[in-house]
């Protein structure tokens, strides 16, 4: 079933994931109607370009910087940019998103919903919604982290192409109350998941409850080696925290999101869970489920494999972005990863012996 399906089909795997039970059966029942005229998917223009893109966002910043309830209000904004035509603009709807950040940002980051005929012929094209990650505050530090979790995005996609299309972006944010320029800082745009999960051609999967015997072997392995490597233990497959499932027949695929509470970022107002008895977010804990050991080994080769790409990562036009001391540390942290799986002993004590058999 290596096909997208609409909601009615999606519904199937409501119906029967959870407690560790495989989806199989209601899966094996083929979703009504017409499958196979489907149009082929066809690749949206904003993230077909990796050169950053300067935006200019409209805004009542003071009245986002209040939206700090679970269900916030859309407020009416518009996107400006640079055009083959001169400086065009498209109208736009924001609101805030994110728990923690709500209560601790000065401007939460924001969810974008466009009106779809505005946006044809920009770079916008047949998008629906976007995220924007962008600063907590506005200070350099917290650029950085900007630019570290975006960092965190691309090593992600030279490991999987099951991770998300991120676009780095030029952000400047003008208050269209007052005219103010609010701030001009590093940010970046993510696809929402109905859109990762028709791109990468499989089916998104909304309920909770999924345990180790759901998953894909190799998938759980090297979602939960790829968290350990990145040191996030901000995550829970089962409660889809952080977390996107997909269902690629006959099992579940993980795939991590959200790497600002990471120790690759290492933000400073990150902190572990107190359950998990680390000193800080920096400290590596494997809690991805148990998988075969063969399978790690499969995602270790991997990593060794793609090393140099990644360090490569931390050198180019983007990792120039970065402060040379933020770059040292980084790489001095992913180095402390390859030693552990370089070392067999280290490996099977930290990771392979150290996963979850259970809930997480």
């Amino acid at each position: 079933m290596n096909t997208v399906l609409g909601r009615a089909a999606r519904g199937l795997v409501l119906g029967c994931l959870g407690a560790g039970m495989l989806c199989t059966p209601l899966l094996a029942q083929e979703p009504q109607g017409d499958t196979t005229s489907a149009k082929p998917y066809v690749p949206v223009p904003l993230f077909q370009s990796t050169v950053p893109l300067e935006l200019t966002l409209h805004a009542p910043f003071r009245q986002l910087g209040k939206d700090r309830s679970p269900d916030t209000d859309w407020r009416a904004a518009r996107v400006s940019y640079t055009g083959d035509a001169g400086v065009a603009s498209v109208p736009v709807r924001v609101r805030t998103r994110g728990v923690w950040r709500k209560n601790n940002c000065e401007i939460p980051p924001l969810l974008f919903n466009f009106v779809k005929d505005s946006v044809k012929g920009t770079p916008f094209a047949r998008i629906d919604r976007l995220r924007l990650s962008m600063h907590c505050r506005n200070q350099d530090t917290y650029e950085q982290y900007v630019l570290q979790e975006f960092q965190a995005y691309r090593v992600q996609r030279l490991l999987t192409p099951l991770s998300y299309d991120v676009r780095l972006t030029r952000m400047t944010y003008v208050d269209s109350e007052r005219g103010d320029t609010v701030a001009r800082r590093w940010g970046f745009l993510q696809e929402q998941d109905d859109p990762f999960a028709e791109r990468v051609g499989l089916m998104l999967v909304e309920q909770r409850g999924a345990g180790p015997s759901d998953l894909d072997p190799y998938e759980s392995a090297f979602f939960g080696v790829f968290q350990y490597f990145v040191g996030n233990s901000d995550f829970s497959i089962r409660e889809l925290h952080n977390v996107v499932l997909l269902y690629r027949e006959p099992y579940h695929v993980p795939t991590a999101r959200d790497f600002d509470w990471s120790g690759l970022v290492n933000a400073r107002y990150a902190k572990p869970n107190p359950v998990l008895k680390i000193r800080g977010v920096t400290q590596r804990i494997m809690r991805g489920y148990c998988a075969p050991a063969e399978e790690y080994e499969k995602v270790f080769a991997l990593f060794r494999e793609r090393k140099d790409a990644i360090y490569a990562l931390y050198r180019d036009d983007v990792g120039a972005l970065m402060a040379p001391d933020v770059v040292k540390k980084t790489l001095e942290y992913l180095d402390a990863f390859y030693a552990i799986i370089n070392d067999p002993e280290k490996a099977r004590q930290e990771i392979v012996g150290a996963c979850l058999g259970g809930a997480a």
